[in-house]
């Protein structure tokens, strides 16, 4: 129990990442309380799927059209300072939507003014705070710290969406947005407050013309890269919309309202958190773990589709998240380990892009299905998609990892011969 204790928590051992990691589960919680309050106040104002799918969509439309511009930024730049940029600017959006909320002068087209501007922020901090990780643990407790990440993630996926129902109910949407611009504050005090001689840079690209399109061509050319890009395009596009699928879920197919929506959100994060967990412990990049997961993931969300009450669909959510989290962590990791260091900034955007900049391409067209046939029909999408991205995956992707014969990840990206 030691040794696996151990194996978990082995990144926590180092102090500025221990610092980082608090703060994100505060700052991650206030995120996911605005997510579920935005999804309600937008579905207050449209009483539609269609339009929670579009407003989400344009949140995410800045990460589709920036996202590789955003890599090489990254590449150019500290990634922690761009990270205290990052923060603080996400957290004076989310004051501006929680007063014009709270003041009764919100409108739609506020909301999707916001969602732009945080679109644009979240452009620049995913690939930073991906590539972060490594700076402060290294390649050897990369995957740990991926892991523990997630977990930060699906712990305030439990937290978040459940805070933000009893919220909505008892004070309202506006203090919600208020309560997400103060939980950037312990981050970024984190962030301030690092030793900078622990910390490993990977180092800083020169500024050149071309750099997008040379880590488009480093992608192309890749063996492993490529073909987990490719499957992240397919998954991202139709399986990700969670957040346009299950608020639809909730209040037509089950007649909910927005406690239900927290239920149904805080179970999928129950799922996640110890998908997340037992990553930590015992993930690897691996080609079987990877392909497993992802199979897995479809399975559950088929299953969910056709689940015939909400304490069998509720249940379901925690395979749901299980399978979704093993699948996330495994590919973030390996797409990193494969990455030489000069890359990794853009390889991490473009695998931003394909993941969540994909949205506003599949949130219109899932919520579109949701709309025009059922939410269940778009949970099948999805499922459906995820599948098939990984039939692909088993006939492309070539073995992974250095526990299993055959090929091995080199440490700049090449895929070689074992010794």
């Amino acid at each position: 129990m030691s040794l696996a204790m151990d194996r978990t928590f082995a990144s926590l051992r180092i102090t500025n990442y221990r610092r980082f990691f608090a703060g994100q589960v505060i700052s991650w919680t206030g995120t996911w309380v605005q997510w579920v309050a935005q999804a309600w106040l937008v579905l207050q104002i449209t009483d539609s799927g269609f339009g929670l799918g579009l407003i989400t969509a344009l949140q995410w439309l800045p990460v589709l059209l920036f996202g590789a511009w955003a890599g090489v930024i990254v590449d150019r730049f500290e990634k922690r300072r761009l990270l205290i940029f990052t923060n603080a600017t996400s957290g004076i959006l989310s004051l501006i939507l929680g007063v014009a909320t709270v003041t009764g002068v919100v409108t739609l087209w506020f909301v999707i003014l916001i969602a732009l501007l945080l679109g644009l922020v979240t452009a620049l901090d995913n690939p930073a705070r991906q590539t972060f990780t490594m700076e402060m643990v290294g390649r050897e407790r990369l995957a740990n710290a991926v892991s523990l990440n997630t977990a930060t993630f699906t712990t305030a996926r439990v937290i978040g969406p459940a805070l933000a129902g009893f919220l909505i109910d008892g004070v309202g949407i506006g203090q919600c947005f208020l309560l997400n611009a103060l939980s950037v504050i312990p981050v970024s005090l984190a962030l301030t407050s690092m030793n900078k001689n622990e910390l490993d840079p990977t180092g800083i690209v020169e500024h050149r013309k071309g750099q997008i399109k040379e880590g488009l061509a480093y992608v192309a050319g890749h063996p492993v890269l490529k073909p987990l890009l490719i499957m992240m395009a397919v998954i991202g596009t139709l399986q990700y919309n969670f957040q346009v699928v299950l608020p639809v879920l909730a209040k037509q197919t089950f007649a909910g309202d927005a406690k239900t929506f927290g239920l149904m959100g805080a179970a999928l994060g129950i799922g996640m958190f110890t998908g997340a967990m037992t990553s930590a412990t015992f993930g690897r990049s691996s080609r079987p773990v990877l392909l497993g997961a992802g199979f897995a993931l479809g399975a559950m969300s088929l299953l969910l589709s056709s689940a015939p009450t909400l304490l069998v669909a509720t249940l379901l959510m925690i395979p749901l998240g299980i399978s979704s989290m093993g699948f996330l962590a495994t590919m973030n990791a390996t797409l990193q380990l494969s990455a030489s260091d000069a890359m990794r900034g853009r390889v991490m955007a473009i695998y931003f892009v394909l993941f969540v900049g994909s949205t506003p391409v599949g949130a219109p067209i899932v919520g579109w299905v949701a709309a025009t046939f059922s939410p269940r029909a778009a949970l099948a999408l999805g499922g459906a998609a995820t599948i098939a991205a990984c039939i692909y995956g088993l006939r492309r992707l070539p073995v992974l990892g250095q526990d299993e014969p055959g090929l091995e990840i080199a440490r700049h990206g090449a895929v070689r011969e074992p010794a």
